[in-house]
C-alpha cells in the first residue's frame, strides 16, 4: 500500500485465502461454482433493494438547471441535491428512487427541470460464508451482490457434504431468507437479498438424494428436502428425453436390495426414498425400418418397410433403369462395419503381441527384431485408421431370407465397362474391359507388378462384395476390381501370417490395399 492513501479508497477484498475453482461433480448443482460468479459485481438494479448509507446515486438534471454527477448517501441517510437541499433516501426502495427524488426537485423547480436518479453503486460490505462450503470465511463484496457470488467466493457448496436446497441468510439471530439453488438451476428464479456488514450465509448439510441415469437430459444425483419425493417430481428435475418409456428403481433400504419397473405413465405417484437409484429407458420395439436405396435406379431413395422385411421386399419397390446392374446389388450395414472394425482391432493387437514377444538369440537378430517392431508399429498405426464399409455379400438365391436392419444402405451398381486394377502395380488405373482377358492381362496393361508385389496374393473383388483369392489366369468380368497385395518380408512366420491376414481383412472390409 502506498503511503498516504486513504483506507476508504482501498478495494474491497476477501479476508479468506483465494479458493480454487470447483470441478463439476456428479451432484446436480455443483456445476454452478466454476468461478463465473465470484468476480461479478451486483448491478444494484434489484427494485426491492433498500437504499442504504454509503450507497452512491447517479443524478441527472436537465432543462432550466443542469447537473450530472454521483451523490453518496450520507450518515443521516440523505443525498444533497444542488439548489434543492438534502433528500432522505435511506430505506427507500430502489424502484421508487427516481420518483422520490423527482418529487423533491419539483418542490423547488415547478417546471422546465427534468430528473433522472438511479442507484449507481451499492455500499461495500463483508459477509460471512459458513456451513458446508469448500472454504468458510469472510468475503468482501457489495450489498447488491447475489448469494451465488458469495458462495462462489467461498469455493461453492461442498459437493460431497453440503446442501443445494437448504441455504439460509442470517442477520444476528434472525433468518432473513431461505434459498434453494434448484429454483435458480431449474426455473431461473433467484431471490435477491440485500446484504449488510456481518450478515451470515449458512449452507446446511446434505439432505436426501436420489440418482438418475439413462434417457434423461440431467443425469445427476439430485437432492430433496422432504423425507420422500414422487417419481413425477424427480423426473421434472431430470427431464426425460422424448423417447423415454420406462423407469426402473433400485432401492437399498437396510440390508435388502429391491428392484421395481414401471411405464413412465404409471410411475408418477411412486414414492422415492433417500438413496434410491433410477434408470430411465427407451424400451421400444421397432414397428418399421427405413433403408436407403442408392445408385442406378429411378425410384425413391428412402423406403419404409415393416420390421422383419427382406431384400426381396426392397427389390419389389425398386424402379430399375437401363443402367441398373441388378444382379450385383450391394448391401452396406452399420453393425457389420462396427464388427469388422472390432475384428481388425483384435488382429492388430495380436500382431503387436507376436512381434514384441519374439525372442532373439544373437545381437544381430535382436537389432533385426527391433527394426521389424518399429515397422509393425507404423503399419498398425495406419491400419487402425482404416474404416470398414460394412458390406454384406449377397447371394442372389437367398434374397428372400436376407433380413434387413434399420439404417441399411442398398446400392444398385451402375453398368460399367471398366476394370479397376490397384495395389502393388506400377500404374494403378481403370482399364477398359475386354472379353476373354484374365487377371494377368489387366496387370500387364497397368505396367506390371511392383518389386514389392506378391504375385501369389491376388484378390478379385466382385461388385456384389464377394472377394476371391485368384491366380493370374482367373477370368475378369466388367466392374471387377483386381487387387495386388504386397510381399511380406519377415523371418518371423507368425508375423508374416498376421500381416497377411490383416491385409486381406482390410482389402475385403475397406477395398483398399495398405502398404507396409
Amino acid at each position: 500500500m502506498k503511503p498516504g492513501k486513504p483506507a476508504a479508497e482501498l478495494p474491497q477484498t476477501a479476508t479468506a485465502p483465494q479458493v480454487p475453482v470447483q470441478a463439476p461433480g456428479r451432484m446436480f448443482g455443483s456445476q454452478l461454482f466454476g468461478g463465473a460468479f465470484r468476480h461479478s459485481a451486483g448491478s444494484g438494479f434489484n427494485p426491492d433493494y433498500q437504499i442504504s448509507i454509503g450507497d452512491r446515486v447517479s443524478l441527472r438534471l436537465w432543462g432550466a438547471f443542469l447537473f450530472d454527477g454521483q451523490l453518496m448517501v450520507d450518515p443521516q441517510g440523505n443525498i444533497f441535491v444542488p439548489n434543492v437541499g438534502p433528500v432522505m433516501v435511506a430505506g427507500a426502495r430502489n424502484g421508487e428512487l427516481n420518483q422520490l427524488v423527482g418529487n423533491h426537485v419539483r418542490k423547488v423547480y415547478k417546471a422546465n427541470v427534468n430528473v433522472y436518479a438511479a442507484l449507481d453503486v451499492a455500499q461495500p460490505v463483508k459477509v460471512f460464508v459458513t456451513g458446508f462450503v469448500t472454504q468458510p470465511g469472510l468475503y468482501g463484496g457489495i450489498a447488491a451482490d447475489s448469494v451465488l457470488s458469495y458462495l462462489d467466493k467461498a469455493g461453492g457448496v461442498d459437493p460431497d457434504r453440503g446442501s443445494f436446497v437448504d441455504i439460509s441468510i442470517r442477520r444476528g439471530d434472525t433468518i432473513r431468507k431461505r434459498l434453494s439453488l434448484y429454483d435458480f438451476l431449474l426455473k431461473g428464479r433467484l431471490d435477491l437479498a440485500q446484504f449488510s456488514d456481518g450478515d451470515v450465509i449458512v449452507v446446511g448439510p446434505r439432505q436426501h438424494t436420489f440418482a438418475i441415469s439413462g434417457e434423461v437430459y440431467n443425469a445427476y444425483d439430485f437432492e430433496f428436502g422432504q423425507s420422500r419425493i414422487s417419481v413425477s417430481d424427480a423426473l421434472a428435475m431430470a427431464r426425460p428425453k422424448p423417447g423415454a418409456t420406462h423407469v426402473s428403481i433400485i432401492r437399498r433400504q437396510g440390508s435388502e436390495k429391491t428392484s421395481e419397473y414401471y411405464p413412465l405413465a404409471q410411475a408418477g405417484d411412486v414414492q422415492l426414498n433417500d438413496g434410491d437409484q433410477l434408470t430411465v429407458t427407451a424400451d421400444r420395439y421397432a414397428g418399421t425400418i427405413q433403408v436407403r436405396v442408392e445408385g442406378a435406379h429411378s425410384g425413391e431413395h428412402a423406403i419404409v418397410l415393416p420390421y422383419g422385411a427382406t431384400m426381396a421386399d426392397v427389390l419389389a419397390k425398386v424402379r430399375s433403369n437401363s443402367m441398373s446392374q441388378t444382379d450385383s446389388i450391394q448391401l452396406f450395414r452399420k453393425s457389420v462395419a462396427e464388427r469388422q472394425k472390432t475384428m481388425l482391432a483384435l488382429s492388430l493387437q495380436k500382431l503387436q503381441e507376436t512381434a514384441f514377444s519374439a525372442r532373439s538369440s544373437t545381437k544381430e537378430e535382436s537389432e533385426l527384431r527391433t527394426r521389424e517392431a518399429e515397422l509393425i508399429e507404423r503399419f498398425v498405426a495406419k491400419a487402425d485408421k482404416v474404416e470398414p464399409k460394412g458390406q454384406v455379400v449377397l447371394n442372389e438365391k437367398a434374397l428372400q431370407t436376407t433380413l434387413l436392419e434399420d439404417g441399411d444402405v442398398i446400392r444398385i451398381p451402375e453398368k460399367t465397362s471398366v476394370v479397376m486394377v490397384h495395389g502393388d502395380v506400377l500404374f494403378p488405373n481403370a482399364v477398359s474391359w475386354q472379353s476373354g482377358l484374365n487377371v494377368g492381362d489387366y496387370v500387364e496393361q497397368v505396367g506390371g507388378y511392383n518389386q514389392s508385389a506378391d504375385k501369389s496374393r491376388l484378390v478379385l473383388m466382385k461388385q456384389n462384395g464377394e472377394a476371391l483369392p485368384v491366380s493370374e489366369r482367373a477370368k475378369v468380368a466388367a466392374g471387377d476390381e483386381v487387387m495386388v497385395l504386397p510381399k511380406i518380408d519377415s523371418k518371423n512366420i507368425e508375423v508374416t501370417r498376421g500381416i497377411t491376414q490383416i491385409l486381406y481383412q482390410i482389402a475385403v472390409a475397406a477395398k483398399v490395399i495398405l502398404d507396409l
